[in-house]
């Protein structure tokens, strides 16, 4: 318990993005494809998990990213990236994917 909160103390700057995606095979692949960059900076900690949207679906098709950081400076810039990173993520899905954000596109 007392590393948890020294933790907090280090790393005090905090924010969670979740993204709600059709399916879950699509919310893990977004996840395995942003988990390849590693955090740039010693000082931000960044986490993936894929969550349910309510705790009546088993389905896991949110996309949750928990960031951590010493400073809401380093907070911004680290979202900042993973903002530019998940535009390509969901572009790319988008036009390589059939059903990604409720695309009228017909095969």
């Amino acid at each position: 318990m007392t590393m948890a909160i020294q933790e907090d103390l280090e790393f005090p700057c905090s924010l969670t993005i979740d993204l709600p995606l059709p399916t879950a095979r699509l919310a893990s692949a977004a996840m395995q494809a942003l988990r390849v960059d590693k955090e740039l900076s010693p000082l931000v900690r960044r986490s993936f998990s894929t969550i349910s949207p309510t705790s009546h679906s088993s389905e896991e098709t949110v996309l949750r990213t928990e960031y951590k950081a010493t400073t809401n400076r380093m907070l911004r810039v680290a979202v900042n990236g993973f903002m530019e990173s998940l535009g390509v993520v969901l572009g790319v899905m988008e036009e390589l994917d059939v059903d990604v954000l409720g695309s009228d596109a017909e095969i």
